[in-house]
């Protein structure tokens, strides 16, 4: 199965040409919802037609009133993106991106990736945002397991971030398996991070940032 086919599925719906081509905040919020639409449709198509298929979808919502999502980065352990970060999330709008196993192995769709926070007013970036997954290939030995937490702009992401997130003693993050009851909620700052992730295959990681006053 092509990993580009993701992409050639939005770009036959013409969701992201119409989403360019609207003037108004209405018409583009509505065409941004649409293609998130899309994409969660095309990466259902991708793992019905792939039982043993491996991935991992993160949604996000920057649910924050003077914080942008920039400078977008990511480190795999295992798997690859087919759907990258956008490039930038601005105050009130949501981003989602897709990770899957690479084709023909018994590996997972496992990484870390990071936003920088941004000051709506003054442009400088504050902090880091930072987002752990592993999903395993077998389930009989693994779960799937996720974290969040907020770093020192200098961060960077890397294997030695994955390996803190995964391993390391929480101080800046939390962390926690995908079946443990309950959000995973971690705050840092002036941030507070609540985020879920379904015990599934196929799991979606879903986050929101917000100011916690």
């Amino acid at each position: 199965m092509r990993l580009g086919f993701l992409r050639q599925l939005l770009l036959s719906t013409g969701v992201w040409a119409r989403a360019t081509q609207k003037s108004n905040m209405a018409n583009a919020v509505g065409a941004a919802a649409s293609a998130l639409g899309a994409v969660v449709a095309a990466s259902e198509a991708i793992a019905a037609a792939a039982p043993t298929h491996r991935q991992c979808n993160v949604e996000i919502t920057n649910a924050c009133k003077k914080y942008s999502l920039c400078n977008p980065r990511m480190h795999l352990y295992s798997g690859q993106c087919v759907i990258p970060q956008s490039p930038f999330v601005d105050s009130g709008t949501s981003d989602v991106a897709v990770f899957v196993k690479t084709p023909h192995t018994a590996c997972g769709s496992v990484g870390v990736i990071t936003y920088d926070l941004q000051n709506n007013k003054t442009k400088k970036s504050t902090g880091k945002m930072a987002i752990m997954f592993s999903v395993p290939y077998d389930f009989n030995i693994y779960s799937n397991v996720y974290a969040v937490g907020i770093f020192d702009k200098r961060k960077e992401c890397n294997k030695a971030l994955y390996d803190e997130m995964m391993d390391g003693s929480p101080a800046t993050f939390a962390r926690k398996e995908a079946r443990e009851p309950g959000s995973l909620i971690y705050k840092g700052g002036t941030f507070t991070i609540m985020a879920t992730m379904s015990d599934a295959y196929q799991p979606v990681i879903k986050l929101r940032i917000f100011e916690t006053s």
